[in-house]
């Protein structure tokens, strides 16, 4: 039977990770759905293989598949986790997802979960990217995504709580996979930039220097970073320096790297998407 918990996990050519993501969840969950974008690899004949419902949608932008989700897949449980195909829920963080919903979520609308990231087979405890709070287990009619292509958050109606044991993220497709991915988050990040430079754009979500560390974040990176210069250069010394990138060895240089570079591409684009804007 398992627990009264839908989960939702997300995919798009994900042979190599889906099957540890759906052996984490599969008969302890009560329901699980798996939404793909048309791959083209062996994931949707993977999730053939489990006792799971799959959908298919084409993709338009993080924010919109799962919002689509959220309304649209009849939902069994009031309770949704949100995965992505690459994470596993290990087993002291079911224990204590269970003992939350025993207590009817402890009068929390939902709960952040802190992912321990994995990169080159290495766990980055520094890097800037642990913590890493990301708001996945909550009331699915009192949650939905803010209108943003890519990083999204979660809009909840209420105070989310914080549970103590790690969701695990590890991509086991390769270092060319996580390239080619964060090219295409570059370009969405790009357009996301340039309507905030506009002014043309409001999210749903706030940026908020005195409020949580979610928006504090965004009003540093929209008010403060965006208009900083030598974005790349100042991004990676962040990382690798002042967040202790250092500490976690080749696997964190090379990650610290890999961001900086990133941010170069998002600023490229941005400029190259601001000239079609003036010469359109």
């Amino acid at each position: 039977m398992g627990i009264p918990l839908s989960v939702l996990v997300t995919t798009f050519n994900q042979e190599a990770n889906i099957a540890s993501c759906l052996e984490s969840v599969v008969g302890w969950a009560g329901q699980v759905w798996v939404l793909d974008s048309f791959s083209t690899d062996r994931t949707v004949e993977i999730v053939q293989r489990y006792p799971v419902s799959l959908k298919q949608r084409p993709f338009d932008d993080f924010s919109s598949n799962k919002n689509w989700a959220l309304d649209q897949i009849p939902w069994a449980h009031e309770w949704v986790l949100i995965l992505d195909a690459d994470e596993v829920v290990p087993e002291e963080l079911k224990r204590e997802i269970q003992g939350v919903l025993q207590g009817k979520g402890n009068n929390r609308p939902g709960f952040y979960l802190n992912r321990r990231v994995f990169f080159l087979g290495r766990w980055l405890r520094h890097c800037g990217w642990y913590p890493n709070w990301n708001l996945r287990l909550f009331r699915h009619r009192l949650g939905r995504y803010e209108k943003r292509k890519v990083h999204e958050h979660l809009i909840l109606q209420g105070q989310a709580g914080y549970l103590s044991h790690d969701l695990i993220h590890e991509d086991r497709r390769g270092l060319a996979e996580w390239i080619a991915r964060h090219n295409q988050f570059s370009s969405l990040e790009a357009q996301e930039r340039l309507a905030a430079l506009l002014g043309k754009k409001g999210t749903g979500f706030h940026g908020n220097l005195f409020g949580g560390e979610v928006e504090r974040k965004r009003f540093l990176k929209e008010k403060v970073f965006l208009r900083l210069p030598a974005k790349p250069l100042l991004w990676f010394l962040y990382l690798y320096v002042i967040r202790w990138g250092f500490l976690d060895g080749r696997a964190g240089f090379h990650f610290c790297l890999l961001q900086g570079i990133q941010e170069y591409q998002v600023s490229l684009k941005v400029e190259e998407l601001r000239k079609r804007e003036d010469e359109g």
